[in-house]
């Protein structure tokens, strides 16, 4: 793990918190997309080197959706930028941590994905994030 890719903030309206991190941050967001796979639409926000994302349902039976539900707004997960994203799945779960994606898939803002359960993070969902070669 290189370094910290970003922060994954759920959001109930993404409008709403658009404006809100806008007037935060002294900019607006960059980027926004729907990851229909995810059923979530998001937006990214630069800090300096920082990345924000926010993460905003788009049908009630998506996990951010089960998520804000059970949990509020608030951290959804902290991803971390990685080389090699197969090679690194493989050494966390020699590791024994639990992996909830064994294949990557293909995630917001160009990358591929893979997640680690919280159960195995100290609550934390983990993701683990490699760009996508152009």
């Amino acid at each position: 793990m290189r370094k910290i890719e970003h922060i994954g903030i759920a959001v109930k309206d993404l409008d709403v918190s658009n404006a809100l991190f806008e007037k935060l941050f002294g900019a607006p967001a960059y980027k926004a997309e729907e990851v229909a796979s995810e059923g979530v639409t998001t937006s990214f926000f630069m800090n300096g080197p920082n990345k924000i994302e926010l993460l905003a349902a788009t049908n009630p039976d998506s996990t951010i959706a089960k998520f804000i539900e059970k949990k509020g707004e608030g951290i959804h997960h902290i991803a971390f930028d990685v080389e090699d994203i197969v090679s690194e799945i493989a050494r966390l779960q020699k590791e024994g941590f639990v992996v909830l994606n064994e294949t990557p898939k293909k995630g917001a803002d160009n990358k591929l994905v893979a997640f680690l359960h919280p159960k195995s993070t100290n609550g934390v969902l983990i993701e683990l994030c490699q760009e996508i070669p152009q």
